[in-house]
């Protein structure tokens, strides 16, 4: 039985650099406004992250309107509607055997990092701190 994919801790640098020129491009379509769709083109989306799998067959993007113009879930339906020219677009861009399936995800990096501030923010926890800091 042989392993298809790579087994280890994340992914792999031909995964990493694929996924950054995926959002690259994508980032660049968008800020253009070169997508046949008014409502979409209408849209201030920023593109976090992406994400490939290890066959580089599918490529999950982490996408967030700015400053709330939009509700997130419209910003994915609309990039959804227009996943075949966006994904015609990343296709024309990369040198790939294949144009990676393009799906569409909330990007959560941000509440995340809102939430780890408020952890810290929290007196239990500096004061937790503050202990750990007179033991050195």
């Amino acid at each position: 039985m042989s392993k298809r994919f790579n087994t280890g801790s994340g992914p792999s640098q031909r995964q990493l650099r694929v996924g950054e020129l995926i959002r690259r491009t994508l980032s660049d379509v968008l800020n253009r406004a070169e997508i046949h769709d008014p409502e979409l083109n209408a849209m201030s989306i920023t593109v976090g992250e992406v994400s490939c799998s290890p066959d580089l067959k599918v490529a999950t993007v982490y996408v967030m309107p700015l400053m709330g113009s939009v509700p997130v879930e419209a910003a994915i339906a609309a990039l959804a509607r227009n996943k075949a020219e966006l994904r015609h677009r990343v296709a024309g861009e990369l040198t790939l055997k294949y144009a990676p399936d393009l799906r569409f995800r909330p990007d959560e990096t941000f509440d995340r990092l809102d939430e780890t501030r408020r952890l810290f923010a929290d007196p239990t926890v500096q004061r937790d701190l503050d202990a750990g800091d007179g033991e050195e």
